[in-house]
């Protein structure tokens, strides 16, 4: 039997018979014989019986197993084994005594969150699997018997994370290139190579000719006549 089903029905028990002071607590996270642990009081020996005989009955009815039964000969401390619950009846004097609380009650369960659960399982038929909610896609024609497909996950478009990074690369070199100032020639060094171009035939003419016009021109001596 599922524990919370299993304590819901435990309250139940108890407060049919008027228990006092109903406490419940998780012990999973204490100790493996158990999961649930349960203290209430009873005001005299034939309550604290009675409350006992009201668990074991209950817990039969609904299918469950009472593993055993002890302290009912005297009725001031009753403990009733229920392989993953155990209830400790207890009258008031012993419980104050003992203090059970201060040894289990790190994690107490609120009783109203264990009655609802209570009321949610005795509405539904034994045997019957819980009901699980319709997704939204299913609702529509649900009632006049169409069987509604859910629509296929769309498909997003893979990203063309090479190319993007190449271009987003080519971009940030393109602004560092019109960003970088640029180098100029420290002053009386040449910017560059200077480059010798050959001249022209023609050229070379030209300035011969101009040579030959600016220089003096020598007469020859006159020649001396032949002694006659």
């Amino acid at each position: 039997m599922d524990i919370k089903k299993l304590q819901a029905i435990v309250i139940d028990a108890l407060e049919d018979v008027k228990a006092q002071d109903i406490k419940v607590f998780d012990t999973v996270h204490l100790t493996s014989l158990f999961d649930r642990i349960a203290v209430v009081s009873g005001t005299s020996n034939r309550q604290t019986k009675a409350l006992a005989a009201s668990v074991r009955d209950k817990v039969k009815e609904n299918g469950g197993t009472i593993l055993s039964i002890e302290g009912e000969d005297t009725g001031e401390w009753v403990l009733v084994d229920l392989g993953d619950m155990i209830v400790h009846i207890m009258q008031p004097a012993i419980r104050a005594y003992y203090r059970l609380e201060e040894i289990w009650g790190e994690k107490e369960i609120k009783l109203g969150a264990a009655k609802r659960v209570s009321q949610r399982t005795a509405s539904e038929p034994q045997g019957a699997a819980p009901k699980k909610a319709a997704g939204r896609h299913l609702t529509t024609g649900a009632s006049s018997g169409e069987d509604v497909a859910a629509k296929p996950a769309r498909k997003t478009p893979a990203r063309k994370v090479g190319a993007k990074t190449a271009a987003t690369r080519t971009a940030a070199t393109k602004t560092a290139a019109v960003k970088a100032p640029r180098k100029t020639a420290a002053a009386g060094q040449p910017a560059g190579k200077t480059v010798k171009v050959a001249k022209t035939k023609t050229a070379v003419v030209s300035a011969k000719a101009a040579a030959a016009r600016k220089a003096p021109v020598k007469r020859a001596a006159p020649k001396k006549k032949a002694a006659e």
